[in-house]
């Protein structure tokens, strides 16, 4: 009997010691969350569609870490990308640790700017998480050694058909989700993973753009300009120049939008058409006032009133266009 009682004695110091280590180690990983070092190298940028705001992206990525369960090749989650595919990969253990390395190839999508266009900076942003191991398992470290992208294709413009990178970052961090994902042993709706984030910077030549972008518009406004200087007797000539220049604006406009990815915000583009609109409805009106003066005999006044309006008129909105673009600029470089 007495050894009876023994063994379960010792069977039961047996079980609660293994119970207590148990609990010992979970609160060990929660507190120290095993690190892992993680670094990438971006080889090419390609394929920017500005309208449909995707891009496409191939980079090497690696991995070291000591817990094998972590299996990056099998738990490797992009959670912006539309679609990736991993090229080539391998793994190989040295000194109990796990070196894994990846070629990967991403479609992403992302969020442009299009406020201040053509005067806008992109970023191009891509974060990695592990789907399997929350904050509490793992942490990532960024591997900050040597460049991360090809930096001599870059500066040449052939990866990023004409942006050029201004800065590239790496930096770790969490990503909080407002949800337990369905696992009834978390009391909180919220989960926590590290996450490891790639930020690119880009910006491209700006004069350039603006010309082809605007060049249309601001001749359709000179043409409707031309009008003030028109004898005020052939009045269907500069009604005709007038009206054909506001469909010239429309036009543009709508060349412009349909190259640029849709928004609810008032933009730079619809500030300087709507500007430009506005101007040539002025110069239509003041036309029909040069008109009524004439019907009252009274050329002299109206060709004065011309030659007043006419400077009126391109001080206003030479002025309104410098504010304008001014504004834009500031605006882009204060962010």
């Amino acid at each position: 009997m007495k050894r009876v009682l023994l063994f379960f004695v010792l069977l039961f110091s047996i079980t609660a010691t293994l119970a207590q280590q148990s609990t010992d180690t979970g609160k060990t990983s929660k507190k120290n969350p095993e690190k892992v070092m993680v670094g990438i190298y971006v080889t090419s940028i390609h394929d920017i569609d500005f309208k449909a705001k995707e891009f496409e992206i191939h980079f090497w990525i690696w991995f070291r870490y000591k817990n094998r369960n972590f299996d990056f090749g099998r738990f490797l989650e992009i959670p912006n990308a539309k679609t990736f595919t991993k090229l080539l990969d391998s793994t190989y253990i040295a000194h109990d640790s796990v070196y894994m390395q990846m070629k990967v190839q991403c479609t992403m999508k992302d969020s442009w700017k299009v406020s201040n266009y053509p005067f806008d900076r992109q970023t191009l942003r891509i974060s990695f998480e592990n789907s399997q191991y929350n904050s509490d398992s793992l942490v990532f470290v960024e591997d900050t050694v040597g460049e991360h992208y090809d930096s001599i294709a870059a500066s040449k413009g052939r990866v990023l058909n004409g942006w050029n990178i201004d800065s590239l970052t790496i930096r770790s961090g969490k990503k909080e989700y407002k949800t337990n994902f369905g696992n009834s042993a978390i009391s909180q709706a919220k989960e926590s993973y590290s996450t490891f984030r790639l930020r690119i910077n880009i910006s491209r030549p700006v004069w350039g753009l603006f010309l082809k972008t605007f060049l249309g518009m601001y001749i359709a406004f000179l043409i409707a300009f031309v009008c003030f200087y028109i004898h005020s007797d052939i009045i269907d000539a500069r009604f005709g120049l007038s009206v054909g220049s506001l469909f010239a604006v429309v036009g543009n406009k709508y060349i412009i939008d349909s190259s640029l990815p849709e928004t609810t915000s008032f933009t730079l583009v619809d500030s300087l058409h709507g500007l430009t609109l506005f101007m040539i409805f002025i110069v239509v009106a003041a036309t029909a006032i040069s008109l009524k003066l004439i019907k009252q005999d009274k050329m002299k006044k109206a060709k004065r009133f011309d030659h007043i309006f006419a400077v009126v008129v391109f001080l206003v909105y030479l002025l309104a266009n410098i504010w304008l673009i001014y504004d834009a600029i500031k605006t882009v470089d204060g962010n």
